[in-house]
Order: structure tokens, then sequence, then C-alpha cells
């Protein structure tokens, strides 16, 4: 289960070295903005070393999921960078800017004639208008799409409008990304928060991010990965709930009564299903 998505520059050996220890679910290693121009080569020849060593040290059931973000198609950095990364053994490739499927099948083009046979999954970066509105194109144009993320920086500069820490610029993006995974079957991770000093504000962001349906956040700093993976896990009074209401329907069912209440509101069949939701993700963390 991914709560947390940690981005890590791929030209910064402490903070690779490091990243391991920050309990993020997943782990991106940026090769594209995180990256000056002169380091992508050495950029990506330590993020495949990194790659190799946690899936040479750790088990698969331990480790982060583990994603690269590439350079874009149209640099001459995309084709080195899938050749040295594919290697190794990435669990998702992300490729930033994606705005039609054609991105993706061009992605899986790439792959395919780098790598035959290989079936690593793919991680689009939403991150432009025309992206936005063809978000469900994109996260259903092929199985391998995995999940996706929503970029807000590149976003509303596209949007021409002013990026804020309240977010409400980026509140109809939000909730298209989500509608449009959620109606695919692919997971929707939500932008990072960019003051990487307000725990204040991470805290309200990554909770408005829940309460629309992502499945998890991005952080580009590791002090933001323990309020993502707290909010984003279900709190002990949502647990205490769930199974209440599992257990207010089977007393129904016991009885023979159609209806059922608990705490004086009636139970139907969404408030079933959100606390199976709650308990099946409870149970993934345990």
């Amino acid at each position: 289960m991914n709560r947390s998505m940690l981005f890590v520059p791929g030209s910064v050996e402490k903070m690779i070295a490091k990243a391991p220890t920050s309990k993020a679910d997943a782990l991106i290693f940026d090769l594209e903005d995180s990256v000056s121009l002169d380091k992508k080569d050495v950029a990506r020849k330590m993020v495949r070393e990194a790659l190799d060593n946690l899936v040479r040290d750790m088990k698969p059931a331990e480790r982060p999921t583990l994603i690269v973000r590439v350079n874009p198609p149209a640099t001459e950095y995309f084709i080195e960078d899938l050749r040295e990364i594919l290697q190794s053994s990435p669990d998702l490739i992300m490729t930033p800017k994606v705005s039609q499927p054609k991105d993706v099948e061009l992605l899986l083009g790439k792959i395919e004639e780098i790598s035959p046979g290989n079936t690593v999954g793919v991680m689009p970066l939403i991150e432009t208008a025309l992206g936005l509105e063809n978000a469900f194109l994109i996260a259903s144009c092929s199985p391998r799409v995995k999940a996706m993320l929503l970029g807000a920086e590149d976003l509303t500069a596209d949007l021409r409008c002013k990026r804020t820490k309240e977010g409400e610029e980026i509140l109809y993006a939000r909730s298209r990304i989500v509608a449009a995974g959620r109606a695919a079957g692919v997971d929707i991770f939500d932008t990072p928060f960019t003051d990487t000093r307000d725990e204040e504000g991470i805290e309200k962001d990554a909770a408005k991010a829940k309460s629309l349906g992502f499945t998890g956040k991005a952080a580009i700093t590791p002090r933001h990965v323990e309020v993502i993976n707290r909010v984003f896990s279900p709190s002990p009074e949502e647990i205490e709930y769930a199974q209440a209401v599992l257990a207010a329907i089977e007393e129904g069912e016991r009885e023979g009564r159609g209806a059922v209440s608990l705490n004086g509101k009636m139970i139907d069949a969404p408030v079933v299903e959100r606390a199976k939701q709650v308990l099946e993700l409870a149970k993934e963390l345990d």
C-alpha cells in the first residue's frame, strides 16, 4: 500500500543513501527537474546503482516501491535514461507532462525497443491542462498504467493561475484526476506540498487530499512522510466505527431486519462499503 511517495534527487548521493530510511512507502528517484543538465549522466548511473542495491538487499515485501522519473521524450536524455534504468528493476517508470494516451504508448514502445519483454509498470505525471482533460483516457489506455500523479506546479503555470498553499486553484484538477483514476481502476496520488517547514500546512493539505479520494500523496522532503502516512492510514476512531457498522449489519441480518441503524443513523450500502474499505486498508497496513 503506497500512501507516501518521496521524491529523491538523482544526483545527490547523500539523499539517495538516506531515502530508504525515510519510512516512505515509495521512492521516486528523479532524473528530471532536480538534476542539472551537467549531472544527467552521473545521476542516471547513481540511480541505477541505488535500485540495484535496494533490490539486492531488501525483500520485496519490505522495501519501498521503486519509481524513476525520467526526462521528457522530447529531450536528448529520455532514451539514455531508459537504457540505463531498464538494466535494473524499477517497479514503475514515471514520465512527465503526459497529455494524451499516445504519450504513454510512446513510452511503452521505447521500453519494448530497449528491453524486449520488459513489463515494468508506468505512472503518468499529469501536469498540463490537456493531460487533465484526458486523464481517464490516459489512465485506461494500457493495463501497465498502474497509477497517476498530479503535478500542480507545472499545471498551474499551464493554467496561468497562481499556485497557493490553500490550493483552491487546483480543486477541480484534484477532483477530476481522482474521478478519472477511480473510473479506470488505478491509484491516484496528490501533488507535493512545497513548503517544507509548514507542519500545519502539510497536515491540512494531506487531509484535503484524503477527503477527495486520493490513494496517497507525494512529498519533496522526508519531514512530510510521517504526516502523510498517518493521515492516509485509518485512525483508531475510523477503525472502531467501521467495525461497529459491520457488527450492526451482521446483527440486523441475524434478526431478519431489512433496515439497520447505528447511533440513530441508517446504515446503507455505501456506508457498509466504506467500512469494508477502512478495515481492508487497516489490515494491509498492520
